[in-house]
């Protein structure tokens, strides 16, 4: 199969749309705090009193980076006392909303600078799919859901959007490029990692009948990119290169590099686990049963984190930035008739080098 020449940068809708409506991704990343702490009290630290640097791969706006910062640089606190100065580097691409970013980092009240004025928060603009930082930089670092998202798309997906709903040549290519790149990802942060740093990674999982839990989200968003067809707002060539750059993996996917010498370029796995994500807003639901609520936190959270890659696929500017508001409503409409919970997986791993 030919490779398309689609790009998928990953950039969340700008304007702290993420910020608000990335509440699933934010509870992923809860359940993985108490392995990041334990994490931030065995990691090897750098002898001196030069800086501890703390890497945030895929930071997106920066409100769910917060409170694993704050639990990390706590804990930090508990060996090197208050002296010591601990550097947080935000990584995200150059698209990113950095002005969101730096606007949290400045302001939120949640903020992990707050309270410690020997805590220094900047930012790189660069994929993690390229060095980041010089070699034996890093002590501690955390990723969480950003690496779900591809280097590339690899192929077109007749009729879908999303990887897993793909069959033969096109699913197969999916697979290569996600294996390619959780190596590719491995392999630099394994220089960036000083020896005896930890990196802990949190990523969208899959049941072990292969679902996400997203299924009923995107089949919804699937029929309204034909309805967008239909209503000649998008024309069909268009709708063929809108094609999601995101790929959960298994398990034993995520462990496939390891197998071998239960090591790979210096790193290995200290814990990886699978846990159930309930849905938040299913839970409001089911307490106060308002029906509009829930809809609209589900189609917020596609419009957020997902629309903006589907909308790179439209040739006209104006077009593209009118894209969000016609998917939405029609949506919401969908979900409406299909209403349920959108239980969800989350894998979390930490490993040493």
């Amino acid at each position: 199969m030919e490779k398309t020449a689609i790009s998928t940068h990953g950039v969340m809708e700008g304007g702290g749309s993420y910020n608000l409506h990335a509440r699933i991704p934010a509870g992923g990343g809860n359940q993985a705090l108490p392995y990041l702490e334990t994490a931030a009290r065995s990691c090897a630290l750098p002898l001196g009193n030069g800086p501890i640097v703390i890497a945030d791969y895929g930071s997106s706006q920066g409100k769910n980076s917060l409170a694993p910062m704050r639990s990390a640089v706590r804990c930090l606190r508990t060996r090197v006392g208050n002296g010591r100065p601990i550097t947080v580097v935000h990584v995200d691409q150059h698209a990113n909303d950095f002005n969101t970013l730096f606007d949290v980092l400045h302001s939120d009240p949640e903020r992990y600078s707050v309270d410690d004025h020997n805590v220094f928060p900047s930012a790189i603009g660069r994929s993690f799919y390229e060095n980041v930082f010089p070699g034996d930089h890093v002590s501690l670092g955390w990723c969480s859901y950003a690496a779900v998202w591809l280097s590339q798309v690899p192929a077109l997906i007749p009729g879908h959007f999303i990887a897993h709903a793909s069959t033969g040549e096109a699913r197969t290519a999916f697979e290569r490029q996600a294996a390619d790149d959780w190596r590719r990802f491995l392999s630099l942060r394994a220089r960036e990692l000083h020896a005896g740093g930890r990196l802990v990674v949190v990523l969208p999982g899959l049941s072990d009948a292969g679902t996400s839990g997203f299924e009923p989200l995107f089949n919804a968003a699937n029929g309204v990119l034909d309805e967008l067809i239909d209503a000649r707002l998008i024309g069909s060539h268009e709708r063929e290169r809108m094609v999601l750059g995101v790929y959960p993996r298994r398990r034993a996917q995520l462990l496939e590099p390891f197998n071998v010498e239960r090591q790979f370029q210096s790193l290995s796995v200290e814990h990886c686990e699978l846990f159930d994500l309930p849905d938040p807003a299913w839970a409001g639901y089911q307490r106060d049963g308002h029906i509009d609520g829930v809809v609209a936190r589900h189609a917020a959270f596609f419009r957020a984190v997902f629309v903006p890659s589907l909308a790179s696929a439209i040739n006209d500017a104006e077009r593209r930035r009118a894209f969000p508001d016609w998917v939405e409503p029609r949506l919401k409409r969908r979900l409406c008739e299909g209403l349920g919970p959108m239980h969800s997986f989350v894998q979390v791993m930490v490993l040493a080098k």
